[in-house]
């Protein structure tokens, strides 16, 4: 008799997120924030002295979008902080992986994204229309990355995430810290958020 195979990842905290019907009450923003600071951006391929992580991304998002919607309300800054929660488990692939990797790694993203939305009040769904800021906000982002610690020159992060807004990034800088830094900076920012939402 085959078994099936495990599908659930033990969380620092004790719960088990069963990745294949993950459901908010497995979710803690401490495992979250936790993860994403020991995950790294671009295959890790960056300069400096500590991995750029994908928790340091978000709050560099979640800023930005601020500047692109500063009268959105505390649930979206929120959104925009937590859009990419879900690589706290399934890691940050680039572009080109997710392609060869098709349709299941969105569907298995969408998951893991409704029952965390779900889990600190937000719908699971976000609107087009903010998802689509949060989406420039994290574009944005990724041309400042690409300039400023991935080796891109402007002209090849302008081609492969559009021009910037340069207005929005003013005075905005890549940051690298260590991972327990940026876990504490984005709980933090979490904190700040939840008891708006």
């Amino acid at each position: 008799m085959a078994t099936q195979p495990r599908a659930w990842q033990r969380m620092l905290s004790g719960r088990r997120l069963d990745l294949l019907d993950p459901t908010p009450v497995d979710i803690e923003i401490e495992d979250i924030a936790h993860g994403l600071a020991f995950v790294a951006r671009w295959n890790g391929q960056t300069n400096g002295d500590f991995a750029y992580s994908v928790a340091e991304h978000s709050l560099l998002v979640e800023e930005i979008f601020g500047r692109i919607a500063p009268k959105a309300p505390a649930k979206w800054q929120l959104a925009a902080l937590l859009h990419d929660a879900p690589e706290y488990v399934i890691g940050d692939m680039i572009s080109p992986v997710k392609s060869a990797v098709g349709p299941d790694y969105g569907a298995l993203d969408d998951r893991l994204a409704a029952a965390i939305h779900i889990r600190f009040g937000l719908p699971a769904q976000v609107p087009a229309t903010v998802k689509r800021q949060i989406k420039k906000a994290d574009k944005i982002s990724a041309w400042m990355e690409a300039t400023q610690i991935a080796g891109f020159s402007e002209a090849e992060a302008t081609k492969f995430f559009g021009r910037p807004d340069k207005a929005v990034m003013a005075g905005l800088q890549i940051t690298l810290r260590a991972p327990v830094e940026v876990r504490h900076a984005y709980t933090a920012r979490h904190a700040e958020l939840i008891v708006q939402v």
